[in-house]
């Protein structure tokens, strides 16, 4: 198994390992040591930017550049990159249907101690009513270095979720991700959880803790929001009879949301959405604020037990 790394760390890797291959540009708003774009401005300065403290122009930057063929990664917290920016990704970015690609690191309540004002737990659903726009929210280092190949190949808007705190690999070496493609990481027959991003190892410990009642839980990790893999959901509805999504994000317009506007539509069974209720964050360091929001494997478990209880 590989050593803990955080997505945010594995982006930066993986802009420098895939410089010499494409040609992309990469932009930063002051934040390059904490965003991990510090890594790729030491070894290609001439192809880095910093644009400041300054987000909505560092967006608006970035659209030029991207008229121009190259494309430009712009980075900085969610918090900045989907909330501050948010007009100009949508009008400079998604009405042009640019292509740009948006690195937002520091998502979710993992941020910590930096508390509610960082804890960004609402860029998903704003991100989600951007006609055109690809929302990728990668579980572990693997899938995110993935996740920013397949980003730099789709020729369009790219918001990719990226957290602070090392996460556990969930998915094995020779992993093939592709975009708009959920993944089954342990089969079951009684629920299913649906999981995305830095929940996705906590779902698997709740499979396990499920397995020890005798309950049979699949998995899914979702890494692509949208465009939803839509079929491995209704199979697993079919099959299982009930869901539960697990996000670190708000339950308002997040994987959860997505995921009751697709089944209601084509095979309704009981969902339970465990993520962010409709508050803000506190500070505390990342461990306590999973617990404070209830965002743990027990938690998980005790919601998949009550969510079973619930199907015809």
């Amino acid at each position: 198994m590989a050593e803990k790394m955080a997505t945010r760390e594995a982006y930066g890797n993986a802009l420098v390992e895939l410089a010499e291959k494409y040609d992309f540009v990469v932009l930063d708003a002051d934040l390059a040591a904490a965003t991990k774009t510090g890594v790729f401005k030491k070894k290609y300065p001439e192809r880095f930017f910093d644009c400041g403290i300054a987000e909505g122009n560092m967006i608006s930057v970035a659209a030029g550049i991207a008229t121009t063929g190259v494309i430009p990664f712009a980075s900085s917290f969610a918090m900045f990159a989907a909330g501050r920016a948010y007009e100009q990704v949508r009008n400079s970015v998604g009405y042009p249907h640019l292509n740009v690609k948006i690195a937002a690191t520091h998502a979710g309540v993992t941020v910590g101690e930096d508390g509610a004002t960082h804890q960004c737990n609402e860029d998903i659903a704003l991100m989600r009513t951007i006609p055109g726009m690809i929302i990728l929210n990668p579980a572990d280092a693997l899938e995110t270095r993935a996740a920013i190949e397949a980003a730099i190949l789709h020729d369009g808007p790219v918001y990719i979720r990226l957290g602070r705190a090392a996460a556990p690999a969930v998915n094995a070496e020779g992993y093939q991700f592709e975009i708009g493609k959920g993944y089954t990481l342990a089969d079951g027959k009684d629920i299913t959880i649906v999981a995305t991003g830095y929940m996705t190892h906590i779902a698997l410990e709740a499979a396990k803790l499920l397995e020890a009642e005798g309950v049979s839980a699949r998995v899914i990790n979702m890494p692509t929001i949208k465009p939803l893999d839509t079929a491995i959901l209704e199979k697993a509805a079919r099959e299982t009879g009930a869901i539960v999504t697990v996000e670190e994000h708000s339950i308002v317009g997040g994987l959860g949301g997505a995921v009751c506007e697709a089944l209601a539509e084509s095979c309704p069974v009981p969902v339970t959405r465990v993520g962010v209720p409709d508050c803000y964050g506190r500070s505390a360091s990342a461990g306590e604020m999973l617990t404070f929001m209830n965002l743990t494997a027990e938690s998980i478990a005790a919601r998949a037990k009550e969510t079973i209880a619930r199907r015809v």
